[in-house]
């Protein structure tokens, strides 16, 4: 073992592995608020808005997006294949909450450069990487496959 891997695995699978779940967990937490009618009649009226005029097809694809990503990281930690495929979940899940958001140009709510990125764009790359990342941890054999990897 040299000084860069524990375990067989680089030290920066553990740092990516567990920001990521920090970063689900904080979508977690954003689904628990929106879903408290204390924590949504203290956000801004735009927000509250968009929460409250969100279909509920476009809520569950939200919590599909959020615990699904959560639970891949945590996978991801514990070194599963399986994570791969909730991350895929997770991303198709915030592809469809985002639909209502397309319909939303003409409306009154308007939506900054800010919140495009923070709430749409950031996202979006985070869910892609996570893929792109669990596949790569997999072809470097950091994840438990079941095949043996040549040492």
């Amino acid at each position: 073992m040299n000084d860069q891997t524990i375990g067989k695995v680089h030290w920066s699978f553990w740092v990516i592995s567990v920001i990521a779940l920090i970063w689900n967990a904080m979508g977690v937490i954003n689904f628990f608020m929106q879903m408290n009618a204390d924590a949504l009649a203290a956000m801004p009226e735009s927000q509250r808005a968009i929460i409250v005029g969100r279909p509920v097809w476009a809520t569950a694809a939200f919590a599909i997006a959020v615990f699904g990503g959560a639970l891949g990281c945590f996978l991801l930690l514990l070194r599963k294949p399986t994570a791969t495929y909730l991350f895929i979940g997770s991303l198709l899940g915030m592809i469809v909450h985002m639909i209502p958001y397309l319909g939303m140009t003409g409306s009154t709510i308007k939506l900054g450069p800010v919140e495009i990125l923070m709430f749409i764009l950031m996202p979006l790359a985070v869910a892609v990487f996570l893929i792109w990342y669990s596949k790569q941890t997999q072809s470097k054999g950091w994840i438990n496959t079941g095949q043996r990897v040549p040492s």
